[in-house]
């Protein structure tokens, strides 16, 4: 089994809904179980102005999936949730997941880059990221604690009090 971590983020409609809908279905793909998830924050967009306010988090994946028929499996959640397969770079979205990290696997080709490129400049990350763990970052040999402590993003983060509920494969709380 692998270990994996999963941005998440929603800045329309029924934010919080879609990511729980998200995790559920993540917590349904074959050979893969929900470990755990961190809070959920609000955070400010980034990129195009006037858009709701996120709500991110970070979830931690087992899985037996290759790093692209994983990648694929995300990429057919956000379709099903509502996204359209081709968007503008930074629009307001239904839901986002993004690969953070696979193991300590350092891959980039035309459809993947793991570590996620932008994983040490997002404090919206970096923050829900060290709720459930403090990996090394394979690339840039330094945790995610000494990555944040480099980070020059100054946005403001407010964590929520509402939680993803992680279940098992049966639908029941995990």
């Amino acid at each position: 089994m692998h270990k994996v971590f999963i941005a998440i983020g929603s800045n329309i409609g029924e934010r919080l809904h879609h990511l729980q809908e998200a995790v559920n279905q993540l917590a349904l793909l074959d050979q893969t179980s929900v470990i755990s998830a961190s809070s959920i924050y609000m955070t400010e967009p980034v990129g195009e102005a006037g858009q709701n306010r996120f709500y991110n988090g970070v979830v931690l994946l087992d899985t037996s999936l290759a790093p692209e028929e994983l990648r694929q499996q995300c990429k057919d959640i956000e379709q099903e949730l509502g996204r359209p397969e081709i968007y503008p770079r930074w629009s307001p979205r239904v839901i986002d997941l993004d690969i953070l990290l696979y193991d300590n696997l350092c891959i980039s080709t035309e459809t993947l880059s793991i570590p996620h490129p932008e994983l040490h400049h997002r404090k919206f990350v970096l923050v829900p990221l060290l709720d459930i763990a403090n990996p090394l970052h394979p690339s840039m040999q330094q945790t995610i604690l000494q990555l944040l402590g480099k980070c020059s993003d100054r946005s403001v983060l407010i964590r929520l009090r509402e939680k993803i509920e992680i279940k098992k494969k049966d639908g029941l709380p995990g």
